[in-house]
Order: structure tokens, then sequence, then C-alpha cells
């Protein structure tokens, strides 16, 4: 095991419900200096429209990481033998203005790119994603997008507000943040007010996969068709929120809805994502107030392991 970069503790150094909290049990710093990939928190739940609490996702998302090893036995990918990880703390939001936490979350991911790191983030609710659209559109221009939810965020506004948790891929698209022809949707389900819910991204060429055509099946044959959609050079984001996957499996989250994608397509889509130019990934939409068990935020820790995974150069290893 290579020597020259962060290493997980190890649940024989501590005992797993011992030492620091930090994700994967990970060295944690103040910046990205000299990161591959920073894992970032970030703790809003002012953006969300129904039940709140994803503030703590954070939090709880480390103390539940420490069940997550550091090899994938399935796919053989080492991640942190492959990059240089840690974990750099929560972005400081302002619990009082979500307008203000917007700016500080571009700003503060603005920082993060000066450095040349990539970005794994766990939220917090999904009005998140836009700053971090924003500030790596920035670096790497109009990029692709795979985008798992139950919910398509496109409404144009939400009690009148433009920025909120429904809001944010109208305005990636509409701001030039991403590529409508290289984003997929997928997973958007239940019930809605018209069928422009999901429509207005079908009319720019988003390709919108509802969970119903995913029931019963294996998503690897989506996965290689989004990845010959996308190509292998053009920058890519995911952005996976936590309500995609149905919640028998996962219900710690602020808008559950019925007839969810499974774990295993979950990680299929996640796992699919490898051969891709991903440059950012987020994990957002976790609510511990409602996961009494704790399995919603160690599902989403398991979720991000894969995704440090799919990031081009991870090591794969027997």
């Amino acid at each position: 095991m290579s020597t020259d970069f962060n290493q997980p503790l190890g649940g024989n150094q501590m005992p797993r419900f011992g030492g620091i909290a930090s994700l994967f049990r990970l060295p944690t710093q103040e910046n990205a200096d000299g990161l591959d990939i920073a894992l970032i928190g970030v703790p809003l739940d002012i953006g969300t429209s129904n039940r709140t609490g994803t503030r703590y996702g954070p939090r709880q998302i480390r103390t539940e990481s420490v069940l997550v090893r550091p090899y994938g036995m399935y796919t053989r990918a080492a991640p942190f033998d492959s990059f240089q990880v840690a974990d750099i703390g929560d972005v400081p939001v302002n619990p009082f203005s979500l307008e203000k936490s917007i700016d500080i979350i571009e700003r503060y991911y603005d920082q993060v790119m000066a450095s040349g790191a990539k970005t794994v983030s766990f939220g917090g609710d999904h009005t998140v994603a836009l700053p971090i659209l924003r500030a790596l559109h920035k670096k790497h221009g109009k990029m692709a997008l795979i985008h798992v939810d139950a919910h398509a965020d496109i409404n144009d506004t939400m009690y009148g507000e433009k920025v909120a948790h429904g809001t944010i891929f109208r305005r990636a698209i509409e701001e030039g943040l991403v590529e409508p022809t290289k984003m997929t949707q997928i997973g958007l389900r239940a019930t809605g007010y018209s069928a422009e819910d999901f429509d207005w991204s079908r009319n720019r060429g988003v390709q919108v996969v509802q969970a119903e055509e995913c029931w019963h099946k294996s998503l690897e044959p989506l996965m290689a068709d989004i990845r010959e959609r996308i190509g292998p050079d053009t920058p890519c984001y995911l952005s996976f929120d936590i309500d995609g996957l149905d919640p028998s499996v996962a219900p710690g989250t602020g808008t559950p809805e019925p007839g969810g994608l499974t774990t295993p397509q979950g990680l299929e889509i996640i796992r699919g994502c490898w051969g891709l130019n991903m440059v950012g990934a987020d994990l957002v939409e976790v609510s511990p107030p409602y996961d009494t068990t704790g399995n919603t935020s160690l599902l989403a820790a398991n979720l991000i392991f894969e995704m440090l995974c799919s990031f081009p150069g991870c090591e794969r290893r027997d």
C-alpha cells in the first residue's frame, strides 16, 4: 500500500466508535492545498421546501463513514492509493440567509478550484449544487451532468424565489453551466403539477429517465449509453440526491417519494461513471432527524466512497 497518500484510520488501529469523526477517518486540513480530491461538507437546509434537517447531514455521514473500508471488493478500486484525499471540513454557511449562503459557497469553491483539487461534496439540501456548479464552470466551462433524483428541480420559482432546492437545474441550464444534450436525469417519479415538471428539461435536450423505466432491471446498459453520449473528454459532474433512491432504503430525507431506485441501481449509476472525465460530485439531501437507524447516512457514505472510485486515475489493484 502506498505511503505517499493519506490513508483512512483502520479499524484495528482505533476502534470504529473512537477517534475523530472525519469522513472515512481520513486526515483533516483547513484547505485543499496539496490535494487531488477535497471532501467538503455543506451543512445547509434553508433552501428546502418540506422537511428540514439536512444541515446535520455532513456530521452524521462522517459518523457513519467509520464502517467504510479503503478498498472496493468488487471493482478492486483503491482510491486512497490513487489520490491525495482529505476532509477539509464544512463551508461556513449563513443559517439566516440563503442568498448570502449561496455566495459564501461559490467563493469557497472558487478557492478550492484555485488549489487544483477536485471536489466531492456532501450536504445539505440540493440548493448547494448550484453555487458549486458556478464555481466549477469558471474552471471547466460547460459541463456534462448526471443528476440522480426523485425530482427534476427545474421549477422557475418556489415561493417567488429563483434559487431553492427545486430550481437549481433550471438555473444551471439557463446560465450555461451545463450542456443539456449531455445531461441525464435518472429516477424522476411520483406526482407533479403538470407534464412541464419533467418536460421543460426534455424540451432542451436533456435525457430524462423516469424511475418506472428503471424498475426490475440493471442500469449498466443505461450507463454505457450515457458514457457514449457524453464521451471521455467532456468535464462531467455527478449530483446525487439521496431521495433518488426508494425511501425503503433511504428514509432519512426531506422529500421522500415511493417507487424509487434500489441500492444496487444507485451503485451501478456511480460505478458507471468510471471512464468519464469526472471533475466533481455531490451527495445531498440526507436528513438525520428522519434517519433513526443511521442507515441512510451509512448508505450515503458508501455512495461517496464509490464516487471517489469513479474519478479518472483511480487505481484498480488485486
